[in-house]
């Protein structure tokens, strides 16, 4: 019976067989240990001397790390694995012997790391990582498709800004200038009013010089836009995805969270209702905290957002923020034009802003009023004009950064983990 590690447990004193890679061993005598994965888990297999053929022994005992083979054996319980079971071996068909594989069980350099990313992508860690990556993307999947959003996916090749920003990759297109996209928001928007609900999953470009370790070049974002949905319905939609997920991950990815060391008691915290602050609130708040220097009116950095994240033991939500520091869609709040209607959800543990979202502005004339503060003249945003002049309704949308959200759920110190190959300011290889 060929089966995999993740399925061994079913098959408890039964004789499977296993396509695996060897990550470590080490032998005692007449026993040999060796660890196995096979891309679904990791596992020990034991092979005894007397319980094997001689060829089988010495091809066990001398085998090098990440050669590959197909080992047969019995299923037994282990209570002290992880998995709670290991493999009695019978038989071993050597596929392919590696030699001098250049990660070895030891302490590497993270740039040596970073270089060798398509082999360390192997490793234990790197396994769970990407294990927790995956649960967020199919619980995100869930949750859109449960809730009646339909997805649509916007395009890479841009002639213009989401935000209005210079801090684009530029290339040409034909005989036109092209940018990759920094976010598919306005394409939703437009989705949004043809579908009503809507979402999209897909990478997005920043050229921002950042070495934070909070940044990437290249990153993954989940866009949801929703007609007739307004700033505060938005909110309890983020704070219940971001419940969701976080709740998946727990469920589904124990052993990955434990072979992360995870404190899950922060994670088991993460559930609906999120506390909300105001920006007015938070710059008070900041200036308790001895941020005497914070003025109204400035956008908050990575120590700003961890002090007011640290003073509650959810995410946090910082609600209208001032107009000039955010983007030209956002809707003014109806009662304070100086703000507008938007909110950044702050992580736990100093993991930074996860989302950021508004309702968008749904007014003709104040659109064109923002199009000539911010320069927008030209034909490259005409068509989202248009979304102004014909049955526009109120309509909110928000992005999160899988990355970041990864980090945070995961434990991780810096983002270069959470992806698996990382584009950074320094880095396109591999």
């Amino acid at each position: 019976m060929k089966t995999t590690i993740a399925q061994a447990a079913n098959y408890e004193e039964q004789t499977v067989t296993i396509g695996a890679w060897l990550t470590n061993k080490r032998s005692s005598g007449k026993i040999s240990f060796l660890q196995l994965r096979d891309g679904t888990g990791f596992m020990q297999a034991v092979v005894a001397k007397n319980d094997v053929s001689e060829n089988t022994f010495q091809l066990a005992k001398n085998m090098h790390q990440e050669s590959s083979f197909y080992i047969t054996g019995k299923i037994v319980e282990d209570k002290r694995s992880p998995l709670g079971y290991e493999m009695q071996v019978e038989n071993i068909e050597l596929i392919h012997e590696a030699n001098d594989y250049p990660i070895t069980p030891k302490e590497h350099g993270i740039e040596f790391l970073m270089d060798h990313r398509h082999l360390w992508l192997r490793s234990k860690r790197q396994h769970a990582i990407m294990k927790i990556r995956n649960e967020i993307i199919r619980a995100t999947y869930q949750f859109f498709n449960d809730n009646g959003y339909v997805k649509i996916d916007p395009p890479i090749l841009t002639a213009s800004s989401a935000e209005g920003t210079t801090e684009l990759f530029h290339t040409k297109y034909f005989d036109e200038e092209a940018y990759l996209s920094q976010s598919g928001q306005l394409y939703l928007e437009a989705a949004a009013l043809a579908f009503g609900k809507v979402f999209s999953f897909g990478p997005t470009f920043r050229a921002e010089k950042s070495k934070t370790r909070r940044h990437l070049i290249e990153f993954w974002m989940i866009e949801p836009e929703m007609a007739f949905v307004d700033h505060d319905e938005s909110l309890e939609i983020q704070e219940n995805y971001v419940s969701f997920i976080a709740q998946s991950v727990l469920k589904n990815c124990q052993l990955e969270l434990a072979a992360l060391h995870r404190d899950i008691s922060k994670l088991e915290q993460i559930k609906a209702p999120f506390p909300r602050i105001s920006y007015d609130e938070a710059i008070n708040l900041l200036k308790e905290k001895g941020f005497s220097d914070i003025e109204w009116g400035e956008d908050f950095g990575a120590p700003h957002e961890t002090a007011i994240a640290d003073h509650f033991d959810k995410p946090v939500f910082i609600t209208n923020y001032p107009a000039d520091i955010k983007a030209f869609y956002m809707k003014p709040h109806p009662d304070h034009p100086e703000v507008v209607l938007c909110a950044d959800l702050i992580a736990p543990e100093g993991y930074g802003e996860i989302i950021g979202g508004s309702q968008r502005i749904d007014d003709l004339e104040l659109m064109k009023e923002r199009y000539e503060q911010h320069g927008l003249t030209g034909e490259a945003y005409e068509w989202y004009l248009d979304l102004q002049k014909y049955g526009n309704v109120p309509h909110s949308g928000f992005g999160l950064g899988l990355e970041r959200t990864v980090a945070w759920i995961a434990g991780i110190d810096h983002v270069r983990e959470t992806i698996p190959f990382p584009r950074l300011l320094n880095r396109l290889y591999p």
